[in-house]
């Protein structure tokens, strides 16, 4: 049980445009938990708001109550049952684990939205989700066969279908289940054609609450009338899934038309093809990825146009699918109009599939342009009537100088919008009020609902009654009384609901504190709060199976070690109302601490948010005055003291490990016991080398602190490498350092210091456009990041970002004729954080398969070290948790594979925890010299 400032600013907002400070957070280990937490509340009058991954679009994912978050440790499910094809699971089991557990009989949920790598089932029935595949296997609506489920006045049943004498039974045994089902029963005869009326007979139809499923005809379906009733009505303990045939082949094929009017006109067309999914994106969208420099390898593989379908075909062979793809694009010709057509490999498939999920995060945050937010992003119609109501909708934006990309799922008829909003002035605010107000007009009119997705929420419940009228507006409040009559559970929402425009997250007071940075955040014209506001909460940072982010998240399974709560609550600073005390606040240092630094949410991220930065910005002011602990200085200045030990080395390695001294500088250090400390050894720069011939073409080699004075064998590789390439080395005349550790602990004057001393000496190879190779990649990514963010008015930083290149990167852009050594042992490689966020892996990759070794780049994320992380006492279990996801695991399960690993720290990490010596890629490359 959470009531700190720092837990309840974490769950003010989820993925919406609204904001409520909750009262407190609940995270139940179980259903007793849940039990007494319900009891309690009831005693007190509080209201309860249930939540899974928060990335709810419409605002019911927040809200003043105490929050219930499942995801943490109610996340467990039963076996798959593969002959009934169903499966029990907990309400906080993310989408994926489900869907992994299902595939192994050649089964699947068939509901899975973009976020189906961080959303949970509860959520998923909260909102009635759907996603891409709904056209395979309906929504989630369609895909529940039961629901346990809890009350706000303690009732505990469990729900489904029922036949008229089950029912009459329930009525005739009393209590509150008899009472209940009398009140449906009676609604249902009440309001019967009412509902079959004025539902639309859509694909999409998630707004209102699901009273269609208690007709005679859809088996008075108990469940499944409350899926998609946000937590208004019941607390979900439990749910039984229905699981369809997962087709094992699949072919993806990709359409492109003059623009998306034409796009959607096609659409009744390629269904009647039997599609397992049809996806739709404009070419708006497309720019706005470019813009962004998001998915530049990936959107190549779509067809020419600037309207794109996505067909995906599934088959009981890889021949039958590809052959129904090949129907399709024969049949072509009789469209209206028509597209360049491709039918993608499987691994081509991959990645245009990851430009289609990308699309929420591509629309938000562009930079040069205005934030973007939802509000009316996911309305729905019929198939047959989506070009006209897109045209439509079209028309009302440009009325209201509005703009939005749109993508979706055309084959359903839901497309996904987000708007250049002014929410932050009265008439900006007005004027969206009025454009939400005639678009749902506009839905209506096409026979379509509010919302196809996302659910009503703050964002839509004030619109349901054009949609439904207002008899069936009381059938919805008579339902939400009989489950809830007390009005306990996600109070004004869907019933009595708040009205769109209040609650904003911005709204016309939003005045954030604006206080002076180290950094510059040029793309927000130095706003550290508009830096945080680019957070949109869709969560991407809670995905534990794959990438790098969000390392901590992935070891604590805490929302205030994700990159998402770390935002959140570093703009709630920026308010001032929940957290106090500014740059000094204690919650948020706790929360920055155990952030890696691994830049992967720069990268990762759908908006790049950039938490390594942020938090080194707020740890350089937390401390402004202050005393820093000894380790800032020991780790901070690692270059100092390794310079100094580099006189006489083996001493200093031997004093280091004197029992009695090794256990004095841990302890002083905080340093985990575990822990050893690496070996310095006599420097590279000191040691004699041959004469170079001259006139051959300069390169200047970086004498980092990590390579130059513990490892002098990567420096040794790499110049013998540049030199057998044809290149004259350079090497730096002094002691240099890019000042990277100094960045963890925010010790920003002092790494300005060391960056403009590297600009000075630098200044000669500047002036001449030499390349500078650079060995470590965490010191690359500083002149490719850091640099020219602290001082971006310099333009000899600008050019040092440019011309700062790690060696593979160096190899194939200078020297293309360059061949690596024939090498035929097996190649494990486990990319650094830095190199996979800042610079990417392909050019290392390139030449790593150039040797004909058979190479394997691991999915390993961080390696849990990240400099002097790991070290530390008090992050050494979540250190030890990451390496032990993927990386140690598989360098033990490959010991007689070369493991290449360019990072110090991953080095370490390495090292620390098994037997083998990882390379860094010199190493490999140079392995058949003699040296």
């Amino acid at each position: 049980m959470r009531f700190d400032a720092a837990s309840r600013a974490l769950y003010t907002t989820d993925a919406s445009n609204y904001r409520h400070a909750p009262i407190g957070l609940v995270i139940p280990l179980d259903e007793q938990d849940v039990i007494d937490t319900v009891a309690i509340c009831r005693s007190l009058g509080a209201p309860i708001l249930t939540r899974g991954g928060g990335t709810s679009l419409s605002g019911q994912g927040c809200g003043t109550a105490v929050i219930l978050d499942f995801s943490k440790y109610m996340n467990k499910m039963e076996p798959v049952d593969p002959a009934a094809h169903t499966v029990w699971v907990q309400p906080g089991i993310v989408l994926d684990r489900v869907r992994e557990a299902a595939e192994e009989f050649e089964l699947t949920f068939a509901p899975d939205p973009a976020t189906h790598s961080r959303c949970t089932l509860g959520g998923m029935i909260g909102n009635n989700s759907c996603g891409i595949h709904a056209l395979m296997g309906g929504k989630t609506v369609d895909n529940i066969e039961a629901l346990d489920i809890l009350l706000y006045d303690g009732t505990r049943m469990i729900v489904g279908p029922t036949s008229d004498g089950e029912m009459e039974k329930i009525i005739a045994a009393g209590g509150r289940k008899g009472a209940i089902y009398g009140g449906l029963k009676r609604l249902r005869d009440t309001y019967a054609e009412l509902v079959r009326q004025k539902f639309p007979k859509i694909p999409r139809r998630v707004s209102g609450f699901n009273l269609d499923e208690l007709l005679p005809e859809n088996g008075f379906n108990v469940a499944r009338a409350l899926v998609g009733s946000e937590g208004t009505c019941m607390i979900v303990l439990g749910a039984k899934l229905r699981l369809v045939k997962s087709p094992h082949y699949r072919t993806l094929v990709g359409l492109g038309f003059p623009d998306i009017f034409l796009a959607a006109d096609n659409v009744p067309a390629i269904l009647a093809h039997k599609p397992i999914g049809l996806e739709g994106m404009d070419g708006n969208l497309i720019d706005s990825m470019i813009a962004k420099s998001k998915n530049l390898e990936h959107i190549p593989l779509l067809p020419e146009g600037r309207g794109f379908l996505l067909i995906e075909f599934g088959g009981a062979s890889q021949a039958d699918a590809d052959e129904q793809a090949r129907t399709l694009v024969a049949s072509l010709d009789g469209l209206s109009v028509k597209p360049d057509a491709r039918i993608y490999s499987t691994a081509e498939a991959k990645r245009v599939w990851h430009v289609r999920e990308s699309g929420l995060g591509a629309t938000a945050f562009i930079p040069g342009k205005p934030m973007r937010w939802e509000g009316w992003e996911d309305a729905a119609v019929d198939p047959t009537q989506e070009g006209s109501y897109l045209r439509a909708i079209t028309a009302l934006m440009r009325e209201y100088n509005y703009e939005s990309p749109m993508y979706g799922h055309f084959g359903q008829g839901c497309v996904h919008m987000r708007f250049n909003f002014d929410l932050e002035s009265a008439d900006g605010i007005l004027a969206f009020r009025e454009f939400i107000d005639r678009a749902a007009d506009i839905a209506v009119a096409h026979g379509g609902s509010l919302s196809g997705e996302h659910g009503d929420g703050q964002a839509r419940a004030a619109l349901l009654p054009k949609m439904f009228g207002p008899e069936l507006m009381d059938a919805f409040r008579q339902f939400k009384v009989l489950w809830d009559p007390a009005n306990g559970l996600n109070p004004n929402n869907l019933i009595d609901p708040h009205e769109p425009h209040e609650d904003l997250r911005l709204g016309a007071d939003y005045k954030p504190w604006q206080p002076e940075t180290h950094f510059a955040f040029e793309e927000n014209k130095g706003s550290f709060a508009a830096e945080n506001l680019r957070c949109v909460g869709v969560g991407a940072c809670r995905k534990k199976d794959a990438g790098t982010m969000c390392p901590s998240y992935m070891a604590t399974n805490e929302e205030m070690h994700s990159t998402r709560g770390r935002a959140h609550l570093l703009w709630e600073l920026m308010q001032g109302e929940l957290l106090p005390d500014q740059w000094k606040n204690d919650q948020v240092r706790e929360s920055l601490d155990l952030c890696l630094a691994c830049k992967a949410c720069k990268s990762e991220c759908p908006v790049s948010v950039d938490m390594a930065t942020y938090k080194s910005e707020f740890l350089s002011h937390y401390y402004e005055g202050e005393k820093r602990p000894l380790a800032h200085y020991a780790f901070g200045r690692i270059d100092r003291w390794a310079r100094l030990a580099s006189v006489a080395p083996g001493l200093v390695n031997a004093i280091n490990n004197a029992p009695g001294i090794r256990r004095l500088v841990k302890s002083a250090l905080h340093i985990h016991k575990s822990r050893n400390f690496p070996r310095f050894a006599k420097p590279f720069t000191r040691e004699r080398r041959s004469s170079q011939p001259t006139g051959a073409p300069e390169v200047f080699l970086w004498a980092d602190t990590f390579n130059n004075y513990f490892h002098p064998a990567t420096m040794r590789a790499a110049y013998h490498i540049l030199s057998d390439a044809g290149f004259r080395i350079m090497l730096p005349k002094e002691h240099l350092c890019c000042g990277r550790p100094l960045y963890d602990f925010g010790m920003l004057n002092i790494a300005k210091d060391y960056l403009y001393k590297v600009l000075d000496a630098l200044g000669p190879q500047l002036a001449a456009g030499t390349p500078i190779v650079v060995l470590e990649p965490s010191c690359a990514s500083v002149f490719r990041d850091e640099l020219t963010n602290l001082l971006p008015y310099d333009a000899r930083a600008q050019q040092l970002s440019k011309q700062a290149f790690l060696l593979s990167e160096f190899l194939v852009k200078y020297a293309p004729g360059y061949q690596p050594p024939k090498i035929e042992q097996k190649i494990i490689v486990h990319g650094h954080c830095h190199h996979r966020s800042t610079m990417g892996m392909a050019d290392e990759m390139k030449l790593l398969r150039a040797t004909g070794a058979e190479v394997e780049l691991l999915d390993s994320g961080c390696c849990g070290m990240a400099g002097p992380f790991g070290f530390e006492s008090n992050k050494y279990e979540v250190s030890q948790t990451l390496g032990e996801r993927v990386l140690l695991p598989a360098v033990r399960n490959n010991k007689d594979a070369i493991i290449v690993s360019d990072g110090f720290s991953c080095q370490e990490q390495i090292t620390q925890n098994t037997t083998a010596r990882p390379m860094h890629f010199a190493e490999v490359l140079a392995q058949a010299r003699k040296f």
